[in-house]
This record gives structure tokens, C-alpha cells and sequence, in this order.
């Protein structure tokens, strides 16, 4: 079968597009042949070698993906043949199929297509575990996105939402914050070109954000921790300007603030069965139309270089998914 490998730590140009063994189900697992695999931007830092795991090579990137059951291994019982599944792997599947332990798998309605599927995993479960788990978003709220238009970001503008919040987007162009704000995003800050911590304050009448979340990182996170609100909660989700920030502990000091670190990866394996609601309940949400899972674009196996390079050049606003 067909695989996206990196055989060596370094960029999507040196990824290969090989032939390799079929995969058995070994006890506890099934072999499920992926529809559609979701990139995401740590899988530009997995394959560089850059994560805060690194996968020995040769190995293929992608952690999410959605398929149907073909085989299944000894003692499972709550999956058979035939089934459409999603699942999380945490790298792996940009390949036509893979051997999964069958408890990292969620079945899915034939209402909701592989292609968006795939991409309900990570991004969206990462934030409903962020704002419902750690940072207990309340009705009426106010919800500052940075990177707003990235995987995450939609993610979350569109979950503060649901969960009743007043959402501000805050990304780096005007196209990414018309597309935020297309997607229920209620005010708009464009920080390559407006102060961050003056924005936001701006648009809080000078009150501040109840809740930042901020999968960015870089030189954006301490202004918008000066301008949340009196004992607000600070998401750190992630680094993706590829700078680990230092904050100033005298400003959680003078704002009564928590800073709460989101790692969902830790959360799935602590509490599974909270995982697998909060999967159930996104799925649910999908079916409905309540999030749309967007898909930037969709790509063949073979082009993974190009899905991946896209990814590292900021120029996605949703979801990138391969097709084996």
C-alpha cells in the first residue's frame, strides 16, 4: 500500500511517497482503510524533528483521520467490519490504512462525511477540553481567539459560540478576520496592524477578555495577558509563531488571572470516556451544522509535500486533509 514517509528528520520536501506492507490487526485493534487524513501545523514540527515527541523514522505524518473498519483483531467486540469510524493515533495515518488499537476509535453517522470527519478530532477536541474543561467558559462571557483562523482558532470561535460567549477573533490579515468573522466571530482585530493589548481593550470598553485563548505564542501572548479581564483565564494552547513565551508572573499577580495550560493529548489519556463524550458530543454538533469542520482544501496522497508546505506558509484557514 501507499504511505507518506519521513525517512529523515527535515522539511515536507524531504517526505517520500513509498510502498509498504499492509497492515494485520493485531488483539485489541482493527485495520481501518482512511478515507481522509487531517494535517495539522505540528506536523510541520514532527517531521522536523521539532516536537515535544519525535517519532524514530521512518514514519508517516497526520494524527486524525476518518475511514471504514476492514479487519478486526482478537477481543474486539464493539466495532465490525464495514463500520465509519474517526480516530486519533497521534501520527501515522497518511497512508491508505492503518492498525489502530479499536479504543481510539468513535463510530460516525453516514450523515457526516469522511473529509470533515477527519478533521473534528484534534482541533475541536482539543478546544472543548480548553474551554469547557479547563477554562469553564460561561454564558455571556467574553472569548478572545488568537490565531483566528487557523484549525484551532475556527475551532474555537465557533464553540465560544455555541457555549453562548462573545467572541473576539484576532489574527494576522483582514481575509483571515472576514473569514472568522463568516464563521460567528462577533468583533475583529487584526494584530500585524492594530495593538493587541489596546485592541482588546478597545472592544471590552476597557474591561478585557474573560477568556484568551492562544495557540500562537511569540511576542502576542504577554499583550494579551495585560489586557485580560479581572480574574480572567489564559489558554495556553500552543506556540505556533514558534516562540515559547516568558510571561511576567506580576501580571497574573495584578489581575487575580489563571494561566491554564491545555494538553490534550494527556487529557485523552487520563480520562478516555471524558474524550470520547466530548468526541460524541462535536459529533453530534457537526451533524447538526452547529460547526462546520471547514475544509481549506483537500489533496491526493501523493501531493502531502504540498498540503504540508501550505500549512507552514500561514496560508490555511480550516482544515488540510489528504485522501490516500
Amino acid at each position: 500500500m501507499k504511505a507518506l514517509l519521513c525517512t529523515r528528520y527535515g522539511t515536507p520536501d524531504d517526505l517520500e511517497l513509498a510502498d509498504i506492507a499492509e497492515p494485520k490487526a493485531g488483539p485489541g485493534e482493527a485495520v481501518v482503510k482512511i478515507h481522509a487524513a487531517a494535517l495539522n501545523f505540528f506536523d510541520t514540527l514532527i517531521i522536523a524533528g521539532k516536537y515535544q515527541f519525535k517519532p524514530e523514522p521512518p514514519f508517516s505524518p497526520a494524527a486524525e483521520f476518518a475511514g471504514t473498519v476492514e479487519s478486526l483483531g482478537a477481543g474486539v467486540t464493539s466495532f465490525k467490519v464495514g463500520d465509519r469510524v474517526l480516530g486519533y493515533m497521534t501520527y501515522g495515518a497518511a497512508r491508505e490504512r492503518v492498525a489502530v488499537n479499536a479504543a481510539k476509535l468513535i463510530k460516525i453517522p453516514d450523515a457526516l462525511d469522511f473529509d470533515r470527519a477527519a478533521g473534528i478530532c484534534i482541533t475541536y477536541g482539543t478546544t472543548l477540553h480548553a474551554l469547557k474543561d479547563r477554562a469553564k467558559l460561561k454564558l455571556g462571557e467574553t472569548l478572545a481567539v488568537l490565531g483566528a483562523s487557523g484549525g484551532v482558532g475556527l475551532a474555537a470561535i465557533e464553540l465560544g459560540k455555541i457555549m453562548g460567549a462573545r467572541v473576539i477573533a484576532c489574527a494576522s490579515s483582514d481575509e483571515k478576520l472576514a473569514f472568522a468573522r463568516k464563521h460567528g466571530a462577533d468583533e475583529a482585530i487584526n494584530y500585524a496592524s492594530d495593538d493587541l493589548k489596546e485592541g482588546l481593550r478597545r472592544v471590552t470598553d476597557g474591561r478585557g477578555a474573560d477568556v484568551i485563548y492562544d495557540p500562537v505564542g511569540g511576542r502576542y501572548t504577554e499583550a494579551a495577558l495585560r489586557s485580560i479581564a479581572w480574574q480572567g483565564r489564559f489558554l495556553v494552547v500552543g506556540f505556533a509563531a514558534g516562540e515559547i513565551p516568558k510571561l511576567p508572573l506580576n501580571l497574573v499577580l495584578l489581575k487575580g488571572c489563571d494561566v491554564l495550560g491545555v494538553f490534550w493529548g494527556a487529557f485523552i489519556e487520563r480520562d478516555p470516556e471524558g474524550h470520547r463524550s466530548n468526541t460524541r458530543q462535536l459529533v453530534d454538533w457537526c451533524v447538526q451544522g452547529k460547526v462546520s469542520s471547514h475544509v481549506h482544501a483537500t489533496y491526493p496522497l501523493e501531493d502531502g509535500i504540498a498540503a504540508l508546505k501550505a500549512i507552514a506558509a500561514r496560508q490555511v484557514m480550516g482544515k488540510v486533509i489528504l485522501r490516500p
